[in-house]
This record gives structure tokens, sequence and C-alpha cells, in this order.
């Protein structure tokens, strides 16, 4: 067997293409051979540092983006919905908190991502499912009880995200995924023979598992496979 590919997906949960793209590497983890490196991320600052612009400030995106996530949302098989106030959500509130958070999840974790991925699940679920707040401590600490962390853990987590630590973290990382040549997210990095080959969307996994010599089984393998 050819040896592991690092992969690394760079996300924020105020994206819900990221949390496409989020489920498909997570699927996808066991099945290729590559080792999921989950780089959580603030979506602002890479809009700030790319000088992109939202889809939601250009009213053509903004209207193809609803009918675009429906389709997208079933493909998936993923409980995507929009939320009440999309603007409110992504413009207004944002995810500046809710990424810290993670980001403080993460680097309270030892060994592997188990926590992260399932703390980012719950946030994405409380914004692009049950139209919930994530911004509020309270709001934190709940979608981390539904991750499965403990009382302690989460406590834990709640003195951490608002250090100056957990800043300098979130920045860093958004720095290295700007370092790569984003514009939005998600961003994925596949290294391949000592480069970075970068991969932007939720529509690049035919290309990318061609890229790293895997096999594209549709976006739940699972069943695709159940059926060969």
């Amino acid at each position: 067997m050819s040896s592991r590919k690092v992969v690394e997906l760079f996300y924020d949960v105020v994206s819900p293409y990221s949390w496409l793209g989020f489920e498909v590497m997570c699927r996808y983890r066991n099945i290729w051979n590559i080792d999921l490196k989950l780089r959580p991320a603030y979506l602002g600052g890479i809009m700030h540092g790319s000088g992109n612009k939202p889809p939601g400030l250009v009213p053509n995106k903004y209207k193809y983006m609803g009918r675009d996530l429906s389709r997208l949302a079933k493909y998936f098989d993923v409980p995507l919905q929009m939320p009440s106030d999309p603007a409110e959500v992504m413009f207004t509130k944002g995810s500046l908190n809710a990424m810290r958070f993670v980001i403080a999840v993460q680097e309270s974790e030892k060994g592997g991502d188990r926590r992260v991925e399932q703390v980012s699940r719950e946030l994405w679920r409380r914004i692009w499912s049950e139209d919930k707040d994530i911004t509020e401590p309270a709001s934190l600490s709940e979608a981390s009880v539904k991750a499965g962390l403990s009382e302690s853990e989460i406590k834990e987590v709640l003195e951490l995200y608002t250090s100056q630590e957990i800043k300098d973290k979130l920045k860093s990382v958004t720095n290295d995924a700007l370092n790569y040549g984003a514009f939005g997210f998600p961003l994925v990095i596949c290294h391949v023979n000592g480069k970075p080959e970068a991969f932007f969307g939720s529509d690049r996994f035919e290309l990318m598992a061609h890229c790293i010599g895997e096999k594209w089984l549709g976006p739940t393998p699972s069943a695709s496979a159940a059926k060969l």
C-alpha cells in the first residue's frame, strides 16, 4: 500500500458549504489512505485577507445559494436548511466566538480530532439545521453537551477559549489557510509528493480523489460500496 497522504481541511461553521465538505471528508477518512487533519479557522479573516466578498453580498449569488443548498443537502445527505435570517447569522453575529471555542476544544484534546469533529458538527447543526445561536457561552455549552463532552471538559474549554493563546492560535491557522491561497471555505489541502494541492469548495472531490490516487464513491461512500 502506498504511504498515507496528509489531507488538511480548513473550515468555519458559519459556512454551510464547509459542512458539506466536512461530512464528506469525515466519511472518507477511513476509506481513502489519508491522514485527515481538521483545521478550524475563521472565515471572516479569510474574506478580509483575500479581498473576497461573501455570496450574501452579491444579490444574484444570494438568491442562487438558497436553491443550491437545498439541492446539495439532499445530495450529500446532510440535514442542512437555511436559517430564518441568514444575513444575521453570517454577517451580524458571525462565528468568531464559535471558532475560538472549537480551537480551544482542539487544544485541550489529547490525541486525535474526535471531540473537534463532534463539536463542530453540533455547531453546524445549531445554525444550519435548528436555526439556533452559536455566539453565547450557553449556546456553545449546549452544543458541547450534545457532542458528548463532560461538564468538566466544557468548563475547561469555556475558560480557555477567550484567552490570548486561543485568539493567537485561530489567527495562526487562518493565516496558514491564506498562505495556501484561500479565498473561502472549505479548503482542502492534499499533500502529494511533497507538494500541497489546494481544492476549494464542496464540488471537487472527484478531482481530489484522482489527484491522490483514490476512488470517488459519491457523497455517501458506504451506501455506494454496498451496491457494488
